[in-house]
């Protein structure tokens, strides 16, 4: 089903097509068990913020919908953790019978997490640790650092500083042993 668009105007086909191929033209209505959790994100809310979250959904509904990874189990979260979460409260699951939307995306495992990131960061808080721990994957599934930088929003001091965080100092130490220095800083 083509999503619905209202426009002055009409559309140019390239930009109907970007609209038609979006993942959030593609909501669909699942139920909560079919979604699991991801096992790295680092974001976190408080109690008191959960409970605003099902009173936010009981009040206006879902607003936005889970951004999800299809797999041989079901779904992965990518995004919308929280919701997810609050989705088996009583009240939501009386009113949604534990369905849930989703819109669903591609990715590898790597740019998965980076999605997340991404989804993430301009709006909650991140745990430095398990957000140095994503980093340390990514590192180590080869990704080169300014497409770290660049798939993450991050600075590459941040990108060095989490890495170090998460055990990888030597990074950091490769980096600059190719850096050329003053003899002042030659051990003797």
């Amino acid at each position: 089903m083509a999503p619905a668009i209202e426009s002055a105007s009409p559309l140019p086909d390239e930009v109907r097509g970007a609209i038609e191929h979006a993942a959030v033209s593609r909501v669909k209505w699942v139920h909560r068990d079919c979604v699991r959790a991801n096992d790295y994100n680092p974001n976190r809310v408080a109690p008191l913020e959960l409970e605003l979250l099902v009173l936010s959904i009981l009040e206006d509904g879902f607003t936005q919908p889970l951004v999800v990874l299809k797999d041989s189990s079901g779904y992965v979260l990518v995004d919308g953790y929280h919701r997810w979460l609050v989705a088996d409260e009583p009240r939501l699951v009386a009113r949604y019978g534990g369905f849930v939307p989703i819109a669903e995306i591609e990715a590898d495992p790597v740019h998965r997490m980076m999605s997340t990131i991404r989804h993430n960061r301009a709006r909650g808080t991140h745990a430095v640790l398990p957000m140095a721990g994503i980093v340390r994957t990514i590192i180590e599934a080869g990704v080169p650092v300014p497409e770290i930088e660049r798939g993450l929003g991050m600075e590459p001091e941040e990108v060095d500083r989490l890495a170090d965080r998460s055990g990888m100092p030597e990074r950091v130490g490769k980096r600059l042993a190719k850096a050329e220095f003053g003899r002042a800083w030659i051990p003797s």
